[in-house]
């Protein structure tokens, strides 16, 4: 796998999906945007949610729809969407209907679609809602960022983000979670810098009230910029305050292994071995590579893998964890025992790269017979460059 490639795999495995779906938000807003057409609604204005917009909102309210607006809106209050979104279509039709009514009749048909799980309907409503700008500065600009948070999840980045900086440009709000949702939009765009910048303007403006899914995404951010020492300090600031958290934990040791830093590796994943929070292959696999990419490790790699033998974790069968356990053993001069983990490893290779460094091992220790019976093995199993294993068959002797 190339370098590429597996940074990557590992900021996949560090970053969780963050939507950052306001929706309950959106629907409180919209209930209470319909109500101010209700005959039973309490005196007072609604609270300005984007007071530094310059848009004047427009005057339209509802007038010949208002026994239907109301039928559509209880629909959906008592969660029957498929009935809503069709008593929601019937207005937006209706020849009699105004544009503040068919903009309303396609919030709702919006969040409907949403709640049924069909975002392409629900990105056709919400754009019509907006463009028909005939909703109050609540409702209109809500639409407008319920819109970029659907195409965000649909993948369509570029859209999101076009959405999103129109919706901040005219609402000048600077909320917490528009900043990380911008930052989320730009790291999902591969544009690490900036994302960087606006994931820190959010996190830094919620203060305690930053969610850690916003911490996760700065942390890949960084360690896909090639700054696995900042990604670090990010996860150590999550693990401080989480430090049972088996995925942060994984993560966090992933991170160091990046960044060079064997030593800490080590010492989360030892203190996770401890607590038997180590429970599957990757993560034997991570803790005994850790050590056999460390100076003077080479007896500690080969606890690890005993000890993932012994508990089921690691296989027998397995190629990769007999041929570090072979290497483990040449590297710390015990012979003998390299030699036996060779012989396990062996048939297990794809090739017969790993039968010639048995033969090697024989020849090194003036095993001549055995060292021409692995190297006619590796040929047999095959060699990209079959040379030694040629010289070694020629040698006088066994």
């Amino acid at each position: 796998m190339s370098n590429k490639a597996r940074k990557h795999a590992l900021s996949a495995a560090i970053v969780s999906v963050l939507l950052l779906f306001a929706t309950s938000e959106t629907l409180a807003q919209s209930d209470s945007g319909s109500r101010r057409d209700r005959q039973s609604q309490k005196s007072g204005k609604a609270e300005e949610l984007y007071p530094q917009a310059e848009r004047k909102a427009p005057e339209a309210k509802a007038s010949k729809m208002a026994s239907k607006m109301q039928k559509m809106l209880d629909l959906y209050n008592d969660n029957k969407e498929a009935e809503a979104r069709a008593a929601a279509d019937a207005i937006i039709a209706d020849e009699k209907a105004n544009a503040y009514e068919r903009a309303f009749a396609n919030q709702i048909a919006a969040q409907a679609a949403y709640g049924q799980d069909d975002s392409a309907a629900a990105k056709k409503y919400l754009q019509q809602a907006i463009e028909a700008n005939a909703l109050d500065n609540n409702g209109h600009y809500q639409a407008m960022f319920m819109l970029a948070q659907l195409q965000m999840q649909d993948e369509q980045y570029a859209e999101a983000l076009a959405t999103l900086d129109k919706f901040l440009a005219e609402t000048k709000a600077q909320k917490p979670e528009y900043l990380v949702t911008r930052g989320n939009i730009l790291y999902r765009l591969e544009r690490y810098p900036e994302a960087i910048t606006a994931l820190k303007q959010g996190i830094d403006s919620a203060g305690d009230a930053a969610k850690p899914d916003w911490q996760q995404v700065l942390m890949a951010a960084y360690f896909d910029s090639d700054k696995p020492e900042e990604a670090a300090k990010v996860a150590e600031g999550l693990l401080a305050k989480n430090p049972n958290d088996l995925k942060l934990q994984n993560n966090m040791a992933a991170i160091y292994m990046q960044a060079g830093q064997n030593d800490k590796a080590i010492a989360l994943l030892e203190k996770m071995r401890a607590a038997g929070q180590l429970t599957d292959e990757k993560q034997y696999r991570n803790l005994y590579a850790t050590y056999l990419n460390t100076e003077n490790k080479e007896k500690e790699a080969i606890a690890v893998i005993e000890d993932g033998f012994q508990k089921g974790i690691l296989k027998p069968t397995d190629y990769q964890p007999n041929l570090a356990l072979a290497q483990a053993y040449y590297f710390s001069d015990q012979i003998p025992q390299a030699i036996e983990a060779y012989k396990k490893a062996a048939p297990l290779s794809p090739d017969g790269e790993t039968f010639l460094n048995l033969a090697r091992v024989y020849w090194q220790n003036g095993n001549i017979g055995e060292a021409k019976k692995a190297a006619q093995q590796a040929l047999d199993k095959g060699l990209k460059k079959p040379e030694e294993a040629k010289k070694i068959l020629a040698l006088k002797g066994g």
